[in-house]
C-alpha cells in the first residue's frame, strides 16, 4: 500500500498539480492587488461611483432605481484567470511537456527504424491505383 502511494505521488501529475494549486492561490492575490490597486481607479476615471460605491456604468432600472453594472469585479475575475493560466502554462505544463518529448528522444519512441521503408504518399498511392486500373482496363 505504501509502495503503491509513492509511485501515485511521484508520478508527476499530482505533484504538478499540487504545486499549480499553491502557485495558483498565492498568484491569485497577487493579481487582485494589482486590479484593485490599478484597474479599479482607471474605471473610476471614467465612471463616478454609485451610491454604493460600485464602479462601472450604470441604467436606470424600471422602478427607478439605479443598477451599476460593476467592470471592475468582472475585469478581476478574467484577468486573474488568465494570469494565472498563462503562469500555470509558463512555469509547469510547458517545461513538462519539454521535459516528456526530450525523454521520448533519448528512448528512440519516435525515431523510425533505418531499414523500415518510407511509406508512399497519398498522391503516390492514387497514381499506382490509376495505373493499376488502366492496365486492368486494357486487358
Amino acid at each position: 500500500m505504501i509502495k503503491g502511494f509513492k509511485e501515485f505521488i511521484l508520478r508527476g501529475n499530482v505533484i504538478d498539480l499540487a504545486v499549480a494549486v499553491v502557485i495558483g492561490a498565492a498568484f491569485t492575490a497577487v493579481v487582485n492587488a494589482i486590479v484593485s490597486s490599478v484597474i479599479t481607479p482607471l474605471i473610476s476615471v471614467f465612471y463616478k461611483p454609485a451610491e454604493n460605491g460600485e464602479v462601472g456604468p450604470s441604467i436606470t432600472g424600471i422602478y427607478g432605481q439605479e443598477v451599476v453594472f460593476p467592470l471592475p469585479a468582472l475585469l478581476s475575475a478574467i484577468i486573474s484567470f488568465f494570469a494565472v493560466a498563462i503562469v500555470v502554462y509558463l512555469v509547469f505544463v510547458y517545461p513538462m511537456n519539454r521535459w516528456k518529448a526530450i525523454a521520448a528522444a533519448r528512448a528512440g519512441v519516435n525515431q523510425p527504424a533505418a531499414d523500415e521503408p518510407k511509406l508512399p504518399t497519398e498522391q503516390e498511392l492514387l497514381v499506382q491505383i490509376r495505373d493499376l486500373l488502366e492496365r486492368q482496363n486494357k486487358l
